[in-house]
Order: structure tokens, then C-alpha cells, then sequence
């Protein structure tokens, strides 16, 4: 199963240049069938401009998760605790295996109106 993810494009450009290999939410999906995420760059860009397996999902306070994961990200603390500000647990999703599209794809290519605030679940 996939799950179209909303990001921002300063975060999309690190991804795609291999930078930024985690990438963190305060939320995460309750299906556990999920092995492929799709990369929807929010606007301006407004594009589905990739995908990227799941490696792992690393589920901790955010103090321990800035640990575990602070050397694959681009983020700074100070963004990373803003970011989690007030949460007991956070997530940071492992990628690998990226693909950048050659033709960046609409949100009606997948039968979606709306770009999703977070995520939302793809059929295949």
C-alpha cells in the first residue's frame, strides 16, 4: 500500500538531493501495510514528484528520536523542537530507495482533488 505525503519544497529539494534521509511527523499512518510513500510537494510546486520505500518508523519521544535520528536530517534542533513542541511521541520515517520522476505528476493523476494537510492512503 502507499500513502501520498505532503511536504514542503524546501524539504522535497534536501530529499531529492539525498541530504535528508528521514523524514519527520507528529502523526503516522494506522495502517501498518504501508511500504511506499509518495512525495507531493505543496505549493507553489503543487506536484507529486516522487516516491521512496520505507526503510523503517522510528516511534519515540522526541528527545530520543532527535538522538536516533538528528545525523539524517537537515533540520536544526531548534526546528526539530519547535516542530514537536509539546508532543510525548514523534515519528521519523527512514527513506531509501528514491525515485524522482521524470515528469512530475498532478494530484488527478491519482484521482485526488485536494493535496492532504498530512497524508492520505493511495489504491493501487
Amino acid at each position: 500500500m502507499k500513502v501520498l505525503l505532503s511536504i514542503k519544497p524546501e524539504y522535497v529539494s534536501e530529499i531529492a538531493l539525498g541530504t535528508k534521509t528521514i523524514e519527520y511527523r507528529k502523526r503516522i499512518f494506522k495502517r501498518t501495510d504501508i511500504s511506499t510513500v509518495l512525495i507531493y510537494a505543496t505549493k507553489p510546486c503543487g506536484k507529486i514528484i516522487g516516491e521512496f520505500e520505507i526503510e523503517k518508523i522510528i516511534c519515540d519521544h522526541p528527545t530520543k528520536l532527535w538522538q536516533k535520528t538528528k545525523d539524517y536530517s537537515t533540520e536544526t534542533k531548534e526546528s526539530f523542537d519547535a516542530y514537536f513542541r509539546g508532543q510525548e511521541i514523534g515519528y521519523g520515517i527512514q527513506i531509501k530507495n528514491l525515485v524522482l520522476y521524470d515528469k512530475p505528476m498532478s494530484l488527478k493523476d491519482y484521482k485526488i482533488k485536494t493535496a492532504p494537510q498530512s497524508f492520505c492512503y493511495i489504491k493501487e
